[in-house]
């Protein structure tokens, strides 16, 4: 085993780090992990992030519905509209993207090109939002009608899924806005929908990706090990200032990203 894979192996225990101790934001580690450190393409790595992030999530989601932070009703309706919207992404949206989007004279917006910026972008709103880290008291306390819901999950639902990204950083919000659940339950609440919009989204790509599950599992197994780290640290540690700080890196790597893909 090479540096370059050690090094991989590590980025999955901090991907699991991540998630339990901030409960979201394994995909923004993930996706950039694969493509540039292991030299996946995209198309690949957001395949592998929907199933690393959706078996992480779903051990998340057991540890925190032990502690009694988890909605099961509402994550489980909740997530109906959105898997649907990641599954057909996966299926059918992402694999029919036109292999070149446009192109102006020397220059050429390829579909992997695409989908990283479009990644970046995500990760700037993430990275905004978690910067920004609103407390319950700013959030308005009224509940939205279920079909504004219904549309919101299929917009959310497609967003993750040409992005590889569970969605933890969206999810939360929606339900602490549309489903009016405590912050601390929202957290918890949105691990079963990632759970499920991952693990069903990657079924669309088993379809029409060859998986090399011996890596796939290795990684993913790692990244448990880091989630269940991750949960027992956030114990002692403030989960406030940790976002802050991983919004200020989100921020970065997004730029950083911009940058790497509009410079070659």
């Amino acid at each position: 085993m090479d540096n370059i894979q050690i090094l991989g192996y590590f980025g999955a225990l901090v991907v699991g780090l991540v998630l339990g101790l901030i409960g979201g934001g394994g995909s923004i580690l993930t996706v950039p992990l694969l493509v540039y450190l292991l030299g996946y393409n995209p198309i690949i790595a957001t395949a592998y992030s929907l199933f690393v992030v959706g078996t992480t999530s779903l051990v998340g989601t057991f540890q925190k519905f032990k502690k009694g932070l988890v909605d099961v009703k509402t994550g489980l309706a909740f997530s109906f509209p959105s898997f649907v919207a990641v599954y057909l992404s996966r299926r059918y949206l992402v694999p029919n993207i036109p292999d070149t989007l446009f192109a102006i004279e020397n220059f050429a917006l390829t579909k992997e090109m695409g989908i990283m910026i479009f990644f970046s972008i995500i990760m700037l709103i993430s990275s905004v939002s978690m910067i920004k880290n609103k407390k319950n008291g700013d959030i308005p306390n009224y509940k939205q009608a279920y079909y504004k819901t219904f549309i919101q999950g299929l917009i959310i639902g497609t967003i993750t899924g040409i992005i590889g990204a569970g969605g933890g950083f969206l999810y939360v919000p929606a339900l602490v806005l549309w489903a009016n659940i405590p912050m601390k339950r929202a957290v918890g609440t949105s691990l079963i929908i990632v759970t499920i919009n991952s693990l069903i989204g990657f079924t669309g790509d088993m379809q029409t990706l060859d998986i090399d599950w011996i890596f796939l599992l290795s990684f993913t197994l790692i990244s448990i090990i880091g989630i269940l780290i991750g949960v027992y640290l956030s114990k002692f540690i403030g989960s406030d200032r940790l976002k802050k700080s991983f919004g200020v890196f989100t921020l970065i790597m997004a730029i950083y990203i911009v940058y790497r893909e509009t410079s070659q």
